[in-house]
This record gives structure tokens, C-alpha cells and sequence, in this order.
């Protein structure tokens, strides 16, 4: 099997920092693997045992922790189930899978039985919401609600703009190693608001990492004339991978049962907008999640 770390010592260094912010988010996790037609996949899970469940799933490329952190003033009132994605950074297999079809369907689909869950509530923030996506066409009855952050799956930016604000800068950084260029990454990522913590880890995902840049395909309408559960929309106005306006216009096209709301941010939100963020999922969650 070929692996996503492009060294021993690099993946090392990705799992030790998955421990460090897994240990600052000040939860009691519970961790677990759980055997998937596509490998194993390790979990991790918060919240009251009795709590009504809601899926987690992380950003594409980064870590699962950092997606959890987004999300923390839910720990309290859900039993979060949150898998490391198939593929990606972490402690799951390595070995991606397809994102075009069913398979992140399946994959998830899989750890709903596991856990015995016929549907959930699902907050997917990037590449996260491409797999809700993948899920809402292929089995949707297994979504309650969905809370889609800045997804993949709905609209893309220009090759040229990504190119200019990422590409670039990227391919310069894993060249030289250079603070400007992954500042430059992460302040285009972030509106020049990233944590140092991230901004961190980032540089060692883009050192350490073979990038998958295979998003979940862009979803048509035709894909979700069966999905018909609550859903949130939430975009920045300044996302460098999926612009806001041409998210919002696709999804009200696509899904049925959409609210959309605009941020004044990037791809990752600033602190000032997570709490603004978590408010309205509280909110959408309380008013949908029967």
C-alpha cells in the first residue's frame, strides 16, 4: 500500500501534532478503530453517551482535531462521533478512496451501522461537506439534517486564482522551506487570521504529505431530487477554493431544504466568526435535528 507520508519521520511528526491539539481541545475523548469495507477507521468520540449523535467530518488535508476545534461548543450537548477520513492525515487506512461515486457514501454508511444509528445530523466543513454531498445522493435517508461549512462539492474557484494564491506559493515552500511563502498559503487560506498552531501544522502537512487534491465531484441537481433533510449552508466571502456567491447560487438550484448564510472570512473562519458560525449550527440544529 502506498502511503500518504512522503517519510516515517514526516508521518512522526503529522501524529504527534494530531496528539498535541487533540490534548488542548480539554475533552475526555474516547478512541476506537472501526473495520470498513474500505479499512480501518479510527474515531474519535465526545459528548453524553445518551446525547443524540452527530458526525464530524473533518476538513480534507488537515488534521481531525484541528476540524473538531471549529465545532467544540457542541461537545456539550451531542455524542460526537468524528473519524479520521480514509486517506487523509490521521490514523486511518492511508489508501484513499473514490470520490466521484458512492464510495464516501459507503464509507460512512459503514460506520453508521456500526455504531447502530440509522441517521444523523453531519457538520462537514470542506472537504467534509463534499462526503454529506456524496451521502445526501446516494443514501439519503441516513441524514437528519446537514450543516455544510464552506464545502467542497457545490463551486470552485478559477485554476488561475488557485494557482496565484496556492499553487505557487506552495510549490515554492516545499522547494525552499520558506516562512513568506507559507505565510503566504496561510494568510490566503485564513484572511490573515490563522493560528499559529495551524499554520504549523499546515507547513508540515504541505512538507510531510502527498496532497490528495481529488475533491468529491461537483454535485448536480439531479443527484439530490431525493434528499430532502434540513441543511445549512455557511461560506466565506473571501474563500480562495470555494467562492461564497457560487456556492450559495448551486446549492438554492440543487438542494431543496437550504438556508445559506455569508461570512465576512476565508476558507478557515476567524475566531470571531466560529462563534458566530456555532450560534447559528446550535441554533439550525435545535429547530431541525428531530
Amino acid at each position: 500500500m502506498s502511503s500518504i507520508y512522503r517519510s516515517e519521520e514526516g508521518k512522526s511528526s503529522i501524529l504527534e501534532e494530531y496528539e498535541i491539539y487533540l490534548n488542548e481541545l480539554g475533552e475526555e475523548f474516547t478512541r476506537e478503530y472501526v473495520e470498513t469495507r474500505f479499512g480501518k477507521t479510527h474515531v474519535l468520540l465526545t459528548g453524553p453517551l445518551d446525547g443524540k449523535p452527530l458526525f464530524i467530518l473533518q476538513g480534507g488535508n488537515c488534521v481531525n482535531p484541528m476540524t473538531l476545534s471549529w465545532f467544540s461548543s457542541l461537545f456539550k450537548e451531542y455524542r460526537i462521533i468524528a473519524p479520521d477520513t480514509i486517506g487523509h492525515p490521521g490514523y486511518s487506512e492511508e489508501a484513499s478512496i473514490s470520490t466521484r461515486f458512492d464510495s464516501l457514501a459507503l464509507w460512512v454508511s459503514d460506520l453508521l451501522d456500526h455504531y447502530d444509528i440509522e441517521k444523523s445530523a453531519f457538520i462537514g466543513p470542506s472537504f467534509g461537506g463534499g462526503i454529506i454531498l456524496r451521502l445526501a445522493t446516494y443514501i439519503p435517508e441516513r441524514i437528519s439534517c446537514a450543516v455544510l461549512v464552506a464545502p467542497a462539492g457545490l463551486a470552485v474557484n478559477s485554476k488561475i486564482k488557485t494557482a496565484q494564491d496556492i499553487t505557487l506559493p506552495l510549490v515554492k515552500y516545499r522547494m525552499t522551506s520558506s516562512p513568506s511563502s507559507l505565510q503566504k498559503i496561510t494568510d490566503n487560506m485564513s484572511c490573515n487570521c490563522m493560528k499559529e498552531m495551524d499554520k504549523n501544522i499546515i507547513g508540515k502537512l504541505f512538507k510531510y504529505v502527498s496532497i490528495d487534491q481529488d475533491l468529491p465531484k461537483l454535485t448536480e441537481r439531479e443527484e439530490l431530487v431525493n434528499y430532502t433533510s434540513p441543511t445549512l449552508l455557511l461560506v466565506g466571502e473571501k474563500d480562495v477554493f470555494f467562492p461564497a456567491d457560487k456556492c450559495i447560487e448551486r446549492a438554492q438550484k440543487i438542494i431543496t431544504n437550504v438556508e445559506a448564510i455569508k461570512y465576512d472570512t476565508g476558507h478557515f473562519p476567524s475566531q470571531d466568526v466560529l462563534v458566530q458560525m456555532n450560534e447559528e449550527i446550535g441554533r439550525f440544529l435545535q429547530n431541525n435535528y428531530k
